[in-house]
Formats: structure tokens, sequence, C-alpha cells
């Protein structure tokens, strides 16, 4: 799954090797993102390397080479969603709030509760920062009380940063959208506008901690003006 930024990257390159032959500079690329600086354009190379979409031919200046778009990645990720139906799923409760909507009942959850389908759109990091993708992969459903007022999405969690908290690798997270939050609340934070991760918000005057729940992670420290609220935790659903 790419970010808005790694899409936009790989299909410039795409297309100034397929016009000219040759690979855009790291100025060039820079340039056509938007970017303040060369090193965000190095981690979104970076990044679509690890994922398979270029590579770096070695002693090469400006080489790289398009290894695949991002069509053909279609069914690569599937969410755990899909994994059998005989595995019963846990909702874990993490805030409170009122059901503002008319879900259709739904099996699987005890007695008298229904089930709100969520919109699944991606894996986020409870860990190093990474992307997290904003689109549509599948549907959640959700114990209905777990949703309050607004919307909602869910996130896949990779990493184990956040184990004291609760939250483990694979975990299903619901998130309430919203672009804002009191110290102390579990967010989705958007840093730099490029990486998204799942963290415990700390406000230390002009800056913003983005706090891990496991002491093998350090604290980041960031000015106020590089971290965006993406929403707020407010459940999580688990697979055993």
């Amino acid at each position: 799954m790419l970010t808005r930024k790694q899409y936009e990257l790989l299909m410039f390159i795409h297309e100034r090797i397929r016009e000219s032959g040759i690979p855009p500079s790291f100025d060039e690329m820079k340039e056509a993102l938007d970017l303040k600086s060369k090193s965000g354009i190095h981690r979104l190379i970076t990044a679509l390397e690890e994922r398979g979409f270029l590579r770096r031919m070695e002693k090469r200046a400006r080489a790289l080479e398009v290894l695949k778009l991002p069509d053909n990645m279609a069914e690569t990720l599937r969410p755990a969603t899909t994994r059998s139906q005989a595995q019963r799923p846990t909702a874990i409760r993490h805030g409170r709030g009122h059901d503002t909507r008319s879900p259709a009942p739904r099996r699987g959850y005890g007695d008298g509760d229904s089930a709100v389908q969520v919109p699944l759109v991606g894996r986020i990091a409870a860990g190093t920062p990474i992307e997290a993708l904003q689109n549509r992969i599948s549907d959640v459903p959700v114990p209905g009380g777990m949703i309050g007022r607004g919307n909602h999405y869910a996130l896949e969690v990779t990493g184990d940063s956040m184990i004291n908290a609760g939250i483990l690798d694979g975990d299903t997270v619901i998130i309430q959208e919203s672009d804002s939050a009191s110290t102390g609340e579990i967010v989705v934070a958007l840093v730099d506008n490029e990486e998204a991760t799942l963290k415990r918000l700390r406000r230390r005057g002009d800056s913003i901690a983005l706090e891990a729940a496991n002491p093998a992670y350090e604290t980041r420290l960031y000015g106020a003006d590089r971290v965006k609220v993406q929403g707020k935790l407010v459940g999580l659903i688990r697979r055993y």
C-alpha cells in the first residue's frame, strides 16, 4: 500500500523514464513533490524499494528502475478480516459514545448487540512510523456500542510499541475521525504530512510528544506544526 506522496513519486519517476529514458534527479523529484528537503525523497525512495516498486542500481548516478506499478499490488495485502470465519473476534472498548447510526444486525458479538460496518483503510505502525493508506480495503463489523458520533475507520496495527496499552501487533484499531485530541489520548498522528503512527499524545509547551507504551521505544518529540491528529482510538478488534 502506498501513501499519496509515494504514489506521486513513483508515477513521476515512471513518466520521466518513459519520456526521456533517464530517471529524474533528486532536485527534480523534490520540486515535483513540493518537499522542503532531499531527505524526504530519500525516505520515499527507500519505502518504495522496500515495497518492491523501485530498485536503485549500484554505482550508477540517478539510476532508478521501476519494477511495478500500484495496480499490480491489488491482491498483495489482505486485511485480517479475511481470516476464517470460525475465528471469533473480541471487541475491546477504549472510549465511550452514543450510537448515532442505524446498523444492520449481525451475529457474533453476543445477544442483543448489533454490528456497524466500519471501513478498513490500511495499516498503521505502533512502532517506528510507517505510512497509513487512506483507501477503503474492506469493511470490519464493529459492535454498535463502540461507535460514537462522527465518522470512524479501522486500521490494522503493525509493531509492538503500544503493548502496555493493550494494543498488539495484528490488532485492528477503531478510530474516530478528529483533528484534535487532549493530552494523554491515543491518536493516529501524521508526521510531516508523510508518516502516520499510533501513539499516546502529550503536549509539552510548543511541542508534541508521541509516546510509546513499551520501554523498548523512545518517545519522539516534534514541533506542533509537524504533527496532525487524524483520529482518536475508541476501541480495537482482536482475533485469536
